[in-house]
Parts: structure tokens; sequence; C-alpha cells
């Protein structure tokens, strides 16, 4: 790795054999100083593979290694994927380190608007839902899911982000080194929200900086009524267990105060 290599775009990819390519393509040409590390879930369509052979010829034209591949058994879902490549990449010393879609729903031309205010922040996500952000060529009923389930996070848990769905974003490694990631169980989309409440908890900075989404071109989205069961449930029971503790603090503040 390169001193200018220090940030590092995690990609996880399950049958993106056709996309992968434009995504690295894309982050090359818009980001040359980045590495990125494709996470491939043994892909049945021979992603992984696909994703070796781009990283050998891209280390003959660049001369470095800026493309990894971490194989993995079997399809785990989308957190441990990330868990798995933040801790790839904090084991190595990169200092920032990224979560990019390969199906080109996130564009690597907003990359560098994200990496410019992870400085003043411990993590910064690329926003749909905020002044200037915008989706193109995405379905009104996925609209209404996104924009729902944002409205009802910060609802339920008070998270103060307008879209903490999100899953374009960069995390300062300072940050991600505080979190304890062995305890996310996160598996589906949710593992956003989870991500962004915790680095909240722990006092750290969120930002959110707008961007583009893009529909995706090829192949299928992987979003499904157990991936959205499980964002329901966990966030209700965040939800339930934040307004238990915030009820019970101020039990506990009037006990005192009647005490006096």
């Amino acid at each position: 790795m390169t001193a200018a290599a220090r940030v590092l775009v995690v990609v996880p990819t399950y049958d993106e054999r056709d996309s992968l390519p434009h995504a690295l393509a894309a982050l090359a040409r818009c980001v040359p100083g980045a590495d990125v590390l494709v996470v491939d879930d043994a892909s049945p369509d021979g992603t992984g593979e696909l994703a070796e052979r781009i990283a050998a010829s891209d280390e003959a034209e660049r001369g470095r290694r800026a493309v990894h591949v971490l194989h993995r058994a079997g399809k785990q879902g989308l957190g441990t994927a990330y868990v798995a490549g933040f801790r790839w990449g904090l084991e190595r010393g990169y200092r920032v380190l990224v979560e990019m879609d390969a199906d080109g729903s996130h564009r690597a031309e907003d990359l560098p608007a994200l990496l410019a205010r992870v400085p003043g922040a411990d993590l910064v996500i690329g926003s749909r839902w905020v002044r200037g952000g915008r989706v193109v060529n995405w379905p009104l009923h996925r609209q209404l899911l996104s924009r729902g389930a944002n409205v009802y996070a910060r609802v339920a848990m008070g998270l103060p982000v307008r879209d903490s769905t999100a899953g374009f974003r960069a995390y300062r490694a300072e940050t991600l080194r505080g979190l304890a990631l062995g305890e996310v169980a996160s598996h589906g989309y949710c593992f956003q929200i989870d991500m962004a409440w915790r680095v909240l908890l722990a006092g750290g900075r969120v930002v959110e900086v707008p961007i583009t989404f893009v529909e995706r071109a090829e192949g299928r989205s992987k979003m499904s009524r157990a991936i959205v069961g499980e964002a329901l449930v966990r966030v209700t029971v965040w939800g339930a267990r934040r307004r238990w503790q915030q009820l019970r603090g101020l039990l506990r503040q009037g006990s005192r105060t009647a005490g006096r």
C-alpha cells in the first residue's frame, strides 16, 4: 500500500459480474489514489474470479496492487461482508474506509465530496434525502419504502439522520476501531442504521452529503421481505430500548428531586 492509498473502498458482491467492471473503472478514474476491496460471497456467476482478473490487469497497468479480493465461503449477508472488509482494512492501516455498492447505484464521481468531509466527521453519509440529493429511475414504491424507513428510524430511535439506510458512506478508521464490530448482528440493510446509531452513541459526528442515487442498470435488487422485516423488528426494539432508558432516567431524576 502506498502513502497515497489511505482510502479503502469496500465493495460487497454477489452475482455482480455485469456491473462490477464498470464500478471499478469508475473508481479508478474518479479516485485513483484509493484502493478497493471486493468482498465476494462465492458468487455463482463468477464475480469473484472476474474480480481477480481485473485486479491483476489493474496492477499491471498501474504498477501497484490497488484492487484486492476477499473471498468468502458463501452468501452471509451485507452487514457481515462490510464488517469483514472493515477488519481487513484496519489490519492494513487504511485511514478511511468507504462502503459502496457494485451495481452502479453509487456514483464514483460523488465519492470525492464524501472524502472531503471526512476530516471533520467520524461518518460521512452520501444522502438521497437531504437538500441537493436525488434519485434517478427509482420506482415510486422503493422511494416510499426508503423515505418511510428513514422517518420511522428518526421517530422510533431519535436518530438525527435523514438517510440512515444509505449504503454509500465513509468512516474514519479511528472511529471504526472504537466500535465493537463483533457485536454487530445486523445482516441486511438495517446494518446501515445500526452502524450510524453506534457512531452517534459513541459520541461521533455524522455528516450527510447530497448524492445522486441511480437505479441499477444490470442485475436484480437484493431487497426482500426478509430484509425489510429484519429492519422493522430491529429498529422497533432499538427504539423501545431507548425510550425505556429515557423514561427510567426521568423516573430516577424525579425520585431524587422528591427526596430533597
